[in-house]
C-alpha cells in the first residue's frame, strides 16, 4: 500500500535499488540491506538527462511491478528529512518518469524489522518508460548512452558492483555487465553489425 511521504514523520527510511545504493548523495544514521516485495528492479526506463538525452536516451533502472527487489534500506535522521526528500525529487524527478511512493520493506538484518520507506516507482505511463527490451536493446542504450552524470555504461557497473557488494546477483544485469566489459555479446548485436 502506497502512502505520501508528508503523510510520515520521524527518521525517514529511502530504498536504494539503482545508484542510490553506491552513492545517496545524502547523510545516513543507518545504512541496511533490504528486501521490497510487490516490485522487482528492471532496466524499463530511457534516460533523457542523467545518463542519456532525448536524442540518444540511455536506459537506466526502475522499480516495476511484480516480483522483489533486493537493496539497501537507509535511515535519515527526522531533523534531515524535509532536506532529504527535497534533494531526492531534484534527483529523481527530474522528467516524472518515477512515482513518489512510501512502500513497506523488509530489513535483512538480525531484526528483520517491517518499515515504510520512500521509494521510486517507475510510471508505466510516461513517454521514457521502456517496458521489457531484449538484451541487445538494453546494450545497444547502455553503450550509447552518456548523460549529465555520465556515461550509462559506468551506471550499469556501479550497480552490479553494489549489488556483488551486498551479495545478490541478478543474471540479466550481470550479463548485460559482462558484455559491456568484454568482446563477448549477444548473437543478435554480433550478427546486427
Amino acid at each position: 500500500m502506497d502512502t505520501n511521504v508528508e503523510d510520515e514523520s520521524g527518521d525517514l527510511w529511502v530504498f536504494g535499488y539503482g545508484s542510490l545504493m553506491w552513492r545517496p548523495g545524502f547523510d545516513v544514521l543507518e545504512r541496511v540491506h533490504a528486501r521490497l516485495v510487490g516490485l522487482h528492479r528492471a532496466l524499463c526506463v530511457y534516460s533523457f538527462v542523467h545518463r542519456g538525452t532525448p536524442e540518444r536516451p540511455g536506459l537506466v533502472l526502475g522499480l516495476d511491478r511484480g516480483g522483489m527487489c533486493r537493496g539497501v534500506a537507509f535511515r535519515v535522521a527526522a531533523a534531515a528529512r524535509v532536506e532529504t526528500v527535497a534533494y531526492l525529487r531534484a534527483r529523481e524527478q527530474v522528467t516524472t518518469v518515477y512515482r513518489e511512493a512510501m512502500r513497506r520493506i523488509v530489513l535483512e538484518d538480525e531484526t528483520r524489522r517491517q518499515v515504510m520507506a520512500l521509494c521510486y516507482v517507475v510510471d508505466r505511463g510516461h513517454v521514457q518508460y521502456a517496458g521489457q527490451l531484449s538484451p541487445a536493446e538494453q546494450l545497444h542504450y547502455v553503450r550509447h548512452g552518456h548523460g549529465r552524470s555520465g556515461a550509462n555504461r559506468d551506471y550499469v557497473l556501479e550497480t552490479v558492483r553494489a549489488l556483488e557488494a551486498l551479495g545478490y546477483r541478478e543474471t540479466d544485469l550481470h550479463l548485460l555487465a559482462n558484455w559491456l566489459k568484454g568482446p563477448h555479446e549477444p548473437a543478435s548485436v554480433a550478427s546486427s553489425h
